[in-house]
């Protein structure tokens, strides 16, 4: 009698020979019948190596601390639309962050809770995983107190593009909280968490502080690890941390700064974290130069009353505190926006979209779950995305397909004469000011205004949050 073989279908199949010849016509090759079936049996073998590590176990990040999932708030416990998912996730006994209640961005991964990344696409992904940030706030005896809503994969900076609705700005609900780190800015200034991890790419930390009147740092690039958190564009990737005073800004910097044993491509391996909080310990600022940046104060959106503010803040800091004052000039800061954009576009396209929010060619952690998540969701429903994604996505395909990708990397190039530019007046100065948004926290758009509104146009066109 002949035994039995239960049938199990491989995790990768040989492509049909349809399939073949429209993978061939996909790159611009053209082949006869009789070398569309040649070149489908080349496959076979390479298959199998696919087939064969799909059995092996893989590396993951570590969850250390025992948890309960958490649950969707009700819309009586989230007023401003700041939530996302509640959790109570109980760190060590004793640490830097005992007794703080701390909320990731929705782009953070935490073991067992739901994640959207603000976005239809991916609702219903659960990580297995913890980010690092999340394994470092836990050790330094934090709460993760839960997930904050963000902008719909965070490609906005005006806090209604999240796929749940607009967030409210708690100091006047009618107006933008900012984005796209829009939720971890209005429970920090509500004062429903201690603290919060937000991400920052092209202002996502900064405006939403701003537009909440709340600390946002965007740390040194790669001084925080990213690991286990949706990239977008690796060059342009940040976590950072959002609080209510510096001080706590500079303990929860404490908390997660540090390199990450290579498990994150952004990270240079000389990375040490510091005792930021010992820096604040001083009685004046005699012997810190404070550069006012002259093309910050000269952007064509500017608001003179948001200058005046500014600079008047600055003027405290030198009549009371003894900080010298002067003005500093890197010609170069108005085309950061450009720059920015066109790494952006292409960059976000190849990370985010078509990499699964992991990207390709590092040698850093791949969250294998979340890159699954990410491309079935695409190919199910990119209808659902927002328009400014859809903007984002067709343009970088456009830029990269009829143009080469050549104008990336001629940003990418250009990101290093800017960042020179500011290396040379650092040179001279301690620190350098401007407006963080140059005009006043704009109103949300009306609801039936679901595209691109005057307040998206704004940030956009504005730029001067971005820093390379």
């Amino acid at each position: 009698m002949a035994s039995y073989v239960p049938y199990s279908s491989p995790p990768v199949r040989l492509p049909s020979l349809n399939k073949t010849k429209e993978l061939a016509q996909r790159i611009g090759i053209d082949l006869s019948q009789d070398e569309v079936a040649e070149y489908r049996d080349l496959m076979k073998d390479i298959i199998g190596c696919y087939n064969e590590i799909e059995k092996l176990p893989e590396i993951t990040l570590p969850v250390k601390y025992p948890r309960l999932p958490g649950y969707r708030p009700t819309a009586e416990e989230n007023l401003f639309n700041a939530w996302y998912w509640k959790t109570d996730i109980k760190g060590a006994s004793e640490g830097l962050l005992q007794g703080k209640r701390i909320a990731m961005k929705d782009t953070i991964a935490v073991s067992g809770v739901p994640m959207m990344g603000g976005s239809w696409v991916m609702e219903g992904y659960v990580p297995e995983f913890d980010a690092t940030v999340v394994t470092r706030v836990l050790d330094a005896g934090g709460t993760v107190a839960g997930k904050a809503v963000c902008e719909d994969w965070c490609v906005s900076g005006v806090s209604y593009m999240a796929a749940k609705g607009p967030t409210l700005n708690p100091c006047a609900y009618t107006h933008s909280a900012g984005g796209s780190s829009s939720g971890c800015a209005v429970l920090v200034a509500k004062g429903e968490v201690d603290m919060a991890i937000g991400g920052d790419q092209g202002g996502s930390i900064r405006l939403p502080a701003s537009c909440c009147g709340i600390v946002g740092l965007k740390p040194t690039h790669g001084l925080v690890p990213y690991t286990g958190a949706q990239a977008m564009e690796p060059t342009n990737d940040h976590l950072g941390p959002m609080t209510r005073s510096v001080k706590d800004c500079a303990l929860l910097l404490e908390a997660i700064a540090g390199y990450d044993d290579g498990l994150d491509q952004r990270q240079n391996p000389t990375i040490v974290g510091e005792k930021y909080s010992d820096s604040l310990e001083c009685e004046n600022l005699k012997n810190i130069t404070i550069g006012l940046l002259e093309e910050g104060f000269m952007q064509e959106d500017k608001d003179f009353t948001v200058n005046s503010i500014v600079k008047s803040a600055v003027s405290k800091m030198s009549k009371l505190l003894l900080a010298k004052i002067v003005d500093v000039s890197v010609p170069l800061h108005n085309q950061g926006k450009n720059i920015r954009w066109c790494m952006a576009h292409q960059g976000i396209s190849d990370t985010m979209l078509r990499g699964g929010c992991v990207g390709s060619g590092h040698k850093g952690f791949y969250s294998t779950s979340m890159m699954d998540a990410v491309g079935r969701g695409l190919q199910s429903q990119p209808d659902d995305l927002s328009p400014a994604v859809k903007r984002v996505w067709m343009l970088g395909e456009y830029m990269k397909h009829e143009y080469r990708g050549r104008f990336y990397g001629k940003a990418q190039n250009l990101r290093r004469l800017l960042t020179a530019e500011y290396d040379k007046v650092f040179q001279e100065v301690d620190v350098i000011v401007m407006p963080t948004i140059p005009f006043k926290t704009p109103k949300l758009p009306a609801k039936k205004h679901i595209s691109f509104s005057s307040v998206e146009r704004g940030w956009t066109k504005s730029g001067q949050h971005i820093t390379l």
